[in-house]
């Protein structure tokens, strides 16, 4: 029994003890362990590292919920927690929709662990800097580089009992010139795939492509996103897309069954196809599987949680999120599989990739956009976004970059931007770029799309 999984059935036993038999109770415990290496101005300037095991309870007691959470693992720090979350329920209102524990179910799927990024050190960290600085020649770089490592366990009241454990690089850096910068991004469940050298050649490739840009006037654009772009995408899939509790609340723009997008199409959600948060069992303690939400253009399913399943008449698609119900479940794994019979082409410029360059080459007329950032969506039925490009913009003329074009606000319906007949190309480059918040692995590759709106220009 590993320690994590010992320490939240200690939980579950002090609930009953302290509250009765009929309380029910569910218990996550997690260990993270975050090292990060900083670099700015071509050198580095931070080595951190921090390692905390925090434990998370939920009780439901005479009809009502509460939960409280503590990075306190002592017996009294233990006690303390579930004295006043089961003091917390009985103050909160009647819960109706209490869904019930997650019954005892086996995980399935192997740990997405790696033991040489678990144990890597600063160095390893600091030779991949070096190597992303060396390959910029001379511009100015910054960034980071990170590994993180997680050890967890479930346990409730009813029986459920597992654990799991999962590791994760990512490095994240520009290079710089005056006025315009480059960017390169990458995570993986393997420090070994990150290479400082290959994304630092990429950045400052893309910074001196992007020098003296010209400004183009606001209008719809047929564009090619590279993955870093993509990624955005997906993000916003799962968070106001994908969500079964905005589903249930008809806040989304998903309708099972329908045709939404192109049938070039195919979304899925599967925590051991990517990087970022590779946990096998989410906040519910209910085992993580493949599921897909879109499949050949057809919205198919959305994500769901124990309540947001019950009030929908189906079952948990384990996306329970810790401490998210407010919000609701979400995919954090999201992948747009790519055409893996997608052509590759000669790279030149500021293309990341010989896919991406593929694309490039069918544009007649249009844009190469590297980045979205800054994104908010207006109206989450449809997910109109608004945001801004960065990192990179230039025009496509004849299947050639021609010119670096100056920075773009956009507003676009995302799902209308991968609607039936928008999908020119899908790159066969799915990419895992490095998230900020490194719980999230949203994969993409580099899309071709016929129509992307762009409202206002650098000069407004």
């Amino acid at each position: 029994m590993s320690a994590e999984l010992d320490l939240a059935g200690r939980v579950v036993d002090l609930v009953r003890r302290l509250a009765g038999s009929a309380a029910q109770a569910e218990v996550l415990v997690d260990h993270t362990a975050l090292a990060l290496t900083r670099f700015a101005n071509s050198g580095i300037h931070q080595n951190v590292a921090d390692a905390t095991t925090g434990v998370r309870l939920r009780v439901h007691v005479d009809g009502r919920t509460a939960g409280g959470s503590t990075t306190v693992v002592d017996e009294a720090g233990l006690t303390a927690l579930v004295e006043r979350t089961i003091a917390a329920a009985a103050l909160t209102p009647a819960d109706p929709g209490w869904p019930g524990l997650a019954p005892p179910a086996a995980l399935s799927g192997d740990d997405a662990w790696d033991e040489a990024t678990a144990q890597a050190g600063p160095d390893e960290r600091a030779l991949r800097v070096r190597a992303f600085v060396d390959a910029a020649a001379g511009l100015e770089t910054a960034g980071y580089c990170r590994t993180v490592h997680w050890s967890g366990a479930f346990a409730n009241s009813a029986g459920q009992a597992v654990a799991g454990r999962a590791a994760e690089a990512a490095m994240d850096g520009i290079a710089r010139v005056p006025g315009a910068d480059g960017v390169a991004r990458l995570g993986s469940r393997r420090l070994a795939d990150i290479d400082g050298a290959v994304l630092g050649g990429r950045a400052a490739l893309k910074a001196r492509a992007g020098a003296d840009a010209v400004e183009l006037p606001p209008g719809r654009y047929e564009v090619v996103l590279e993955p870093t772009a993509v990624a955005d995408l997906l993000a916003n899939f799962a968070f106001y897309g994908f969500n079964g509790k905005l589903h249930n609340e008809r806040q989304s723009f998903a309708e099972i069954g329908a045709a939404q997008f192109d049938p070039a199409v195919t979304i899925v959600d599967d925590v051991t196809a990517t990087a970022g948060f590779g946990v096998p069992f989410d906040g519910e303690g209910t085992p993580k599987r493949a599921v897909t939400f879109v499949g050949d253009g057809i919205t198919t399913a959305v994500a769901h949680d124990r309540r947001s399943a019950a009030e929908a008449g189906a079952a948990s698609t384990g996306h329970a999120w810790p401490g998210g119900s407010s919000f609701g479940p979400l995919a954090a794994n999201l992948r747009l599989l790519p055409d893996e019979s997608a052509p590759s082409a000669a790279v030149a410029g500021p293309v990341a990739d010989g896919h991406t360059a593929a694309l490039v080459s069918t544009m007649e007329r249009g844009l190469l956009v590297s980045d979205f950032w800054y994104t908010r969506v207006l109206d989450p039925k449809t997910l109109v976004v608004t945001g801004l490009t960065r990192n990179g913009v230039w025009l496509v003329e004849d299947g050639e970059i021609t010119r670096p074009v100056r920075n773009f606000r956009f507003t676009q319906s995302y799902p209308l931007a991968l609607g039936p007949g928008a999908v020119l190309g899908i790159g066969g480059n799915a990419i895992t770029p490095a998230d900020s918040w490194d719980i999230f692995g949203f994969t993409g590759p580099s899309l071709r799309l016929a129509s992307w709106n762009f409202t206002g220009g650098a000069s407004g």
